[in-house]
């Protein structure tokens, strides 16, 4: 395993992270995540992505339960903060200094830890003032419970806005959590280079596209059954936007470039994302723990310059690249 620092800081995180979004707490049972936990352990994974909202709090309580007895100095817990949690009352979501301070209290009990290494925004809340959720982090950071701060899904404007703010508050603000695959590049327009300039590092989610990049959906035929394209619990209304035939023809053009790499198709994606120098880790999820060694594999993989030029052709005009895609992430409106 590899290692790079998170943004303009001192922090080194591994280069694959192991995160639970769709697995802990809902789509495989607790034994099982445990497995996949340990999984990322074996293969030199030191950082776990989680958040409050994921499986509604029930993923932070298993990966807590799965890192217990670990050495707490060894690990980078990543949590995030906005989305609704409880019984959804008018307080129970968003970027408020309520939410957040009650929310990181929260995340600390169910992750057994008393501090969280990467406190995540969520997403952008444009009903709070960034103001009020950024003095909410700043006291998070100077009582010692949050170390650093991240965001998820912001716009370049917003993190330009949010950088300012965490500068006159006196922490950093070292992370962008976005969606970035060789499928989904929307960051790379306006995103990566405002980041670059800020010294704030990616830490990308869905790097296999919700599985697509591995090539097992084929075109012209059913989902496999126990697939995410299947799973109404597991994504199945995000994947769909890939499972046109041309998508999916497009991808299975990628096979003879992972193998020339003597890649599975899985690291070949993963280890794509880990090309761009403003990408510091790439999410990796599982229900099984071989799942985890093969995507871990991709830690370290240079791709060659010709091979790269080779994807591109591949996928040709299925790639997004609006970076006004980003903008769409983050709700006008509060859900709760």
């Amino acid at each position: 395993m590899d290692y790079r620092h998170l943004g303009d800081s001192g922090f080194k995180i591994s280069e694959i992270t192991y995160g639970n979004w769709l697995t802990h707490g809902s789509q495989v049972e607790d034994e099982a995540a445990t497995a996949c936990v340990r999984a990322a352990l074996d293969a030199g994974i030191t950082t776990f992505d989680t958040a409050d909202v994921y499986a509604n709090t029930r993923a932070e309580t298993v990966l807590g339960e799965a890192l217990k007895g670990e050495r707490r100095e060894s690990l980078e817990i990543f949590t995030k903060v906005y989305g609704p949690t409880g019984p959804k009352g008018p307080n129970d979501t968003g970027l408020s200094r309520k939410h957040v301070m009650e929310s990181a209290e929260a995340s600390l009990r169910r992750l057994q830890t008393d501090h969280i290494d990467l406190y995540q925004a969520h997403r952008y809340d444009y009903a709070t003032p960034l103001e009020e959720t950024m003095q909410a982090f700043a006291d998070l950071v100077r009582s010692g419970k949050v170390l650093y701060v991240g965001v998820s899904e912001w716009t370049a404007d917003q993190l330009r806005a949010g950088h300012e703010l965490s500068r006159q508050l006196g922490f950093q603000l070292i992370s962008n959590q976005p969606q970035y695959s060789a499928l989904w590049r929307v960051i790379e327009g306006e995103v990566v280079p405002t980041s670059r300039e800020l010294g704030i590092s990616q830490v990308v989610w869905s790097p296999i596209a919700q599985g697509v990049l591995t090539g097992k959906y084929l075109p012209g035929q059913q989902a496999p059954e126990g697939s995410r394209a299947t799973d109404d619990k597991g994504g199945k209304d995000m994947i769909a936007r890939w499972m046109s035939d041309d998508v999916l023809a497009r991808v299975q053009e990628l096979t003879p470039v992972a193998s020339d790499l003597g890649l599975s198709m899985a690291q070949l994606a993963v280890a794509w994302v880990l090309q761009n120098d403003n990408v510091a880790t790439a999410i990796i999820g599982a229900s099984k723990p071989e799942q985890v060694h093969d995507n871990a594999a991709a830690a370290g993989v240079k791709i060659p310059a010709d091979a790269m030029a080779r994807i591109d052709e591949a996928l040709g005009d299925a790639v997004v690249t609006d970076p006004a895609r980003t903008l769409e992430s983050s709700p006008k409106e509060r859900q709760a």
